[in-house]
């Protein structure tokens, strides 16, 4: 870039020259070193507010494994009721497990011994039959006996007495055979029903049996579990100890590190504020400086911001005086945000109008000397409705880029910003770093006048250059 070094030619003997270099080179190490302070003031505000944060989120900590702590010890606890219970009911569904088992295996024995009962009611009806065979015959042979008694006439009546008897005798015999009969016939009945219910009893005396086996299993397996989970709990509720033993030992020490910090940054600031009244000390050696002709580098700069700022006071007469808008509409401080702006970007009742009569007046002002960054009028409260044209691109959705490229209609109420609009003198002379976005900075000179309008002070025209 190619400067006009007619403006940079400083007479070495000169001490006002001298003075003003002098005074230009400490407010730029002042204003570099105060940004320097700002960040490391920003920085140490955003660790204070992080170890704030880190403060209270230690303290909900310690309370929550306080009471993590005491719920897992009451788990813990519950785990040996539950251990206990479940050993109980396990050995009591052993102990029924072992009866199932006897009443399955004499069910089964039942069962199995069906046969052999039934083949000895076969037998013993077999028995009775042939008593009832011999009782028959018995019975055949005292009616033959008789008979014959009766032909031996006087001789035969002796035995025909032994014949009565033995008939009578086989009578009885037959009676009881026949009840003895009908008695096998009812066990053999019962017998049957009985045989038919044991086999179910003992098809599910053999599920039992086969299933006991298993049960045993799952019963140590249930037992064991409740075990584990025991111990776990145990463990568990130890580390919630060791846990809430190491919180409270942090506490202390991010409580001594917040102070710590909440010290460096009050002496961040402190030494910020400082250094911006060491910046209004240089400037103002400046201002006197140039003010008494030591203007050096920055004199014709100061002749043009003079001039620019009377054109733009003309415009605003002029367009008041045509009724293009009133004198309050041109004070008008009621901003409105923009919708969807980001950076917020505002308008107010005069916007419309600036946009229309300034861009003739500041656009030229680039092409007078390639230092210059930009040209602009700002009210009192620092508000900038028409930028250059190359500062005043459509909005976009990256706010990164919109800083740096969207600078129009926005309010830059910083030090420079607020300073160049309520300037009253002739001019004021700034050193400053330009936020260019992104966490991007240009060291710059901001040369200021003021604008007047019917006699009451709306703002500045900013001139910003590089050095």
């Amino acid at each position: 870039m190619q400067h006009d070094t007619s403006l940079k030619h400083v007479d070495h003997n000169d001490p006002l020259a001298a003075l003003t270099r002098d005074a230009t080179g400490l407010g730029r190490e002042t204003v570099d070193i105060g940004g320097f302070l700002q960040d490391l003031d920003a920085r140490c505000q955003q660790q204070s507010a992080d170890l704030q944060h880190i403060q209270q989120n230690t303290e909900e900590l310690s309370q929550a494994s306080a009471r993590m702590r005491d719920a897992v010890a009451d788990i813990a606890q519950c785990a040996d009721h539950a251990l206990d219970r479940v050993r109980a009911s396990t050995g009591f569904i052993a102990d029924s497990g072992l009866e199932s088992q006897g009443l399955a295996s004499w069910v089964h024995k039942v069962h199995a011994q069906g046969p052999e009962v039934e083949e000895m009611l076969r037998a013993v009806q077999q028995s009775n039959s042939q008593i009832s065979d011999i009782s028959w015959q018995v019975k055949l042979l005292a009616v033959n006996a008789k008979i014959e008694a009766a032909r031996a006439g006087q001789a035969g009546k002796g035995f025909s007495i032994v014949a009565d008897a033995v008939n009578e005798l086989s009578q009885k015999t037959s009676g009881a055979a026949d009840r003895i009969s009908a008695t096998v016939k009812q066990l053999a009945e019962w017998m049957q029903a009985l045989h038919q219910g044991a086999d179910a009893n003992a098809r599910s005396a053999e599920t039992v049996l086969n299933n006991s086996a298993r049960t045993d299993e799952a019963l140590k397996d249930i037992e064991q579990r409740v075990a584990n989970l025991g111990q776990n709990a145990h463990d568990l509720s130890q580390a919630s100890t060791r846990a809430q033993t190491a919180v409270e030992a942090v506490a202390p020490a991010i409580g001594t590190l917040t102070r710590s910090v909440n010290d460096v940054a009050a002496g961040v600031d402190e030494a910020h504020q400082r250094c911006d009244k060491l910046v209004d000390t240089s400037e103002a050696i400046l201002q006197n400086a140039v003010a008494l002709g030591g203007s050096g580098e920055d004199g014709r700069m100061i002749t043009w911001v003079q001039d620019l700022a009377g054109q733009v006071m003309q415009a605003f007469e002029t367009a008041i005086q045509g009724r293009a808008l009133t004198l309050e509409q041109m004070f008008d401080t009621q901003y409105q945000p923009v919708p969807g702006s980001a950076p917020e970007q505002v308008t107010t009742a005069f916007t419309t109008l600036t946009d229309a009569i300034l861009p003739p007046i500041q656009e030229p002002v680039l092409d007078m000397d390639p230092r210059i960054v930009f040209c602009a009028a700002v009210d009192r409260n620092g508000y900038l409705p028409t930028h250059n044209l190359k500062f005043s691109q459509p909005l976009s959705d990256d706010p990164v880029w919109n800083a740096g490229n969207c600078r129009n209609r926005r309010i830059f109420d910083d030090r420079v910003g607020l300073k160049s609009g309520r300037n009253q003198k002739p001019f004021l002379l700034q050193v400053y770093r330009r936020d260019m976005g992104g966490g991007t900075f240009v060291m710059m000179k901001d040369l200021s006048a003021p604008i007047t309008v019917q006699g009451r002070h709306w703002g500045g025209l900013r001139l910003a250059y590089k050095f």
